[in-house]
């Protein structure tokens, strides 16, 4: 081997003229030159003939930027299939589009409402007739069984139409690129989505069969109506399943893809028809039938269900969509919850409220029993007018329904109904209540006090016991919605729903709290944190005794006497001011029921009160709920006189001595008279025309009634 340049202890010395510089290399010299082999020329290893070992220069190769690109495709590619294995997964073209709808079933089975798309099973292409799958491929996609996902054929003629026609625009997405579309991207019009629908469709193309591809696409494209699938489809419109379909009616399905909102059947008759011929003349164009099975179609005729549609909201539907998903859980097909709804009570409801003779004003009602299970929901007048849900969505104020909480707070601290209150006026720092009607009654009991709810002794009571003690109870019975730390919360300034206040009171009746309401059925096994967070504590003994001696008397004698039942009945009334809302609280039997009336404004109205018509609408109801009629007050027995032979009344008062009555039935005078063969007279009731006449009359005062609804000239009882 040469050993200069490589080695440094040959290599020439620096010239000392240089300043340690190298010195230069031999005159000839080439390093790049290979050195002489053996044998070879070159005086001893200084040659540079054809046997040197010296580098031959490095020349670049023709393949080096083909293969680059090639590793950079690769890489792209891994990168792709890894995005769209995360974003694409093939088992998300299974999945509905749209959630499954949830039917809600009242407490008997029947059900109420249904919320949610239709959405039938899968379908397998295989196994369907060829020209229910034909009319889709005809129309949608003639080259599906052909082509890689994208179809440029289609696409050019979908431009070129576009460009040169001045009517609709055609599409040129494939069967496999709207399935790609419809499961896993959105419907922005964009390059960016399109460039993904591509990738989307070549990873299904790749991944799938053709049938496999054509029956997740006929399992979840939108046939009008809130219906997806073919199945549902076919249910739907013809009564029918996929593999029964006939020509005309597998045509009319695969011609609503286009449209389907605007072409359903059920409200486009005439377009769906028209759409169905060009369907069966796309068939017979591109061979999938002849001319003459496509002229001997005729226009299909629909065989929908004719039972009535259930809502997909009401109220009480509105309210309980929620827990009942929830007890669902992830919803993958149609399913049904079991709810506590009353259908009997909730018609009874409803028919009240409308008789109520409300005019502006609106309303609310809730029904439930005691351990929570509503029942019956009443959220406003009309639900087609306003979904508004006043039972459950509205903060209002409570009004001297509020009062429950005081008064309990005060029987808790030792006090009972026969305790005394100064029922005077009286200011508490800058507040200065006073009752509705101007009169003070000075010393009285807590029965007399709470039945006519006076409000300066509820202020006095609070200041007695502490508001915090007034807010703990409240909170005990269920209350969650804040409540100021002040003592005008003891005529219910605090704001909270009719829905909760019901649920307090319910506690009163259940004797324990708190009671949570519910609409769907509780299960049996609980979990541990709702046991622990969900223990109710009892209510028991002397404070509930004392409880339902006032509330008795508030119902029965007090404010609230309009809502007395025939039953014993325990309530209260509540008045906000400037009698903007007005609400009756209470219960009777099993059933614990709250009625609210005011405007969505919070505007006055005049002469209304919590005693008045809202009392009479928790009467009305409970009548109707519990069979049972209102209280009557006791008449007095008539007076009777009897002749000294103790025969009472005999014809001989009548002045007909010798007179034969023919025997039956006389009518007449209010009377009827019936006469035996003995000549014995019994005196009955009249009948017939008399009692329609007052049953008329009784109708009429009913309406009488119902006109003075509003102007009710019983004073609110608890303006603050």
């Amino acid at each position: 081997m040469r050993p200069y340049p490589f080695t440094p202890a040959t290599a020439p010395s620096s010239h000392p003229d240089r300043g340690g510089e190298p010195a230069p290399a031999p005159a000839g010299y080439d390093p790049y030159r290979p050195e002489p082999g053996p044998g070879e020329g070159g005086g001893g290893g200084g040659g540079g003939g054809p046997g040197s070992n010296l580098p031959v220069p490095y020349r670049r190769s023709r393949w080096r930027w083909p293969v680059r690109i090639a590793g950079v495709g690769v890489v792209l590619f891994v990168l792709a299939v890894i995005w769209l294995a995360f974003t694409a997964p093939l088992s998300k073209s299974l999945e509905p589009l749209t959630p499954p709808s949830i039917t809600l079933l009242a407490s008997d089975g029947t059900p109420i409402a249904r919320r949610g798309a239709i959405i039938g099973p899968p379908v397998d292409a295989a196994q369907l007739p060829a020209n229910v799958t034909n009319a889709f491929l005809a129309i949608e996609d003639r080259r599906f069984k052909s082509h890689w996902g994208v179809d440029p054929r289609g696409i050019a003629r979908a431009f070129w139409h576009n460009v040169t026609s001045d009517g609709r625009n055609q599409g040129g997405s494939t069967i496999t690129q709207q399935l790609a579309k419809n499961a896993f991207l959105d419907s922005d019009r964009t390059a960016a989505r399109k460039i993904r629908e591509v990738m989307i469709a070549f990873w299904l193309e790749a991944w799938l069969s053709k049938d496999e591809i054509l029956s997740r696409y006929l399992s979840n494209v939108y046939f009008g109506d809130n219906v997806y699938g073919l199945a549902a489809a076919a249910k739907h419109y013809f009564n029918r399943a996929p593999e029964d379909l006939s020509i005309a009616q597998a045509a009319m399905l695969a011609g609503l893809v286009k449209a389907p909102s605007k072409l359903a059947p059920t409200v486009n008759i005439e377009g769906a028809r028209a759409r169905q011929k060009l369907v069966v003349a796309a068939m017979a164009d591109g061979g999938f039938i002849t001319a003459a099975e496509a002229a001997a179609v005729r226009p299909a005729r629909l065989a929908t269900n004719r039972i009535k549609p259930l809502p997909d909201g009401t109220y009480f539907a509105d309210w309980v969509l929620p827990e009942a998903r929830d007890r669902a859980g992830e919803i993958a097909q149609e399913t049904t919850v079991k709810t506590t709804l009353d259908r009997r009570l909730q018609t009874a409801a409803e028919r009240v409220v409308r008789g109520a003779g409300l005019r502006e004003a609106q309303v609310a009602l809730v029904a439930m029993h005691p351990d929570g299970r509503v029942v019956a929901m009443v959220g406003g007048k009309d639900y087609k007018t306003s979904a508004f849900n006043r039972a459950v969505q509205a903060r209002r104020q409570s009004g001297s329904t509020f009062k429950l909480f005081v008064y309990l707070a005060a029987l808790r601290s030792g006090l009972t109904p026969e305790s005394t209150i100064e029922d005077e006026p009286v200011t508490i720092a800058d507040w200065s209540p006073k009752n509705s009607d101007g009169r003070y009654a000075g010393t009285i009991t807590l029965r007399r006090a709470f039945a006519k709810s006076s409000n300066v002794a509820a202020a006095r009571l609070t200041q007695q016991v502490g508001v915090k003690n007034v807010i703990r109870a409240a909170r005990d019975l269920g209350i969650t919605t804040p409540i100021p730390n002040e003592a005008t919360i003891a005529l219910g300034s605090a704001t909270g729903s009719l829905l909760e206040l019901t649920s307090a009171y319910a506690a009163i009746a259940a004797q324990s709290y708190p009671v949570r309401a519910r609409g769907v059925e509780q299960e049996g096994n609980r979990s541990w944190y709702q046991s622990l967070t969900d223990r109710a504590r009892p209510l028991t003994g002397t404070v509930r005794d004392n409880m339902l001696d006032l509330l008795s008397a508030s119902a029965e004698t007090g404010t609230g006497r309009q809502a007395a039942l025939a039953i014993k009945t325990y309530g209260k009334t509540g008045t906000t001011s400037d009698n903007r809302d007005a609400l009756f609280v209470g219960f009777a039997g099993d059933l614990v029921v709250g009625v609210w009336v005011g405007n969505d404004d919070n505007t006055s109205n005049a002469g209304l009160s919590g005693g008045g018509l809202p009392a009479r609408i928790w009467r009305d109801f409970m009548m109707r709920a519990l069979k049972v009629g209102p209280a009557v007050a006791p008449e007095p027995e008539p007076a009777v006189v009897e002749d000294e032979d103790g025969n009472g009344f005999g014809f001989d008062d009548l002045g007909v001595d010798g007179v034969q009555l023919p025997e039956g039935e006389i009518e007449g005078l209010g009377l009827n008279l019936r006469v035996g063969p003995d000549g014995g007279i019994e005196i009955n009731r009249a009948r017939g025309r008399d009692r329609d006449r007052d049953r008329d009359e009784g109708r009429r005062d009913d309406r009488r009634r119902e006109d003075r609804a509003l102007r009710d000239e019983e004073p609110p009882e608890d303006e603050f």
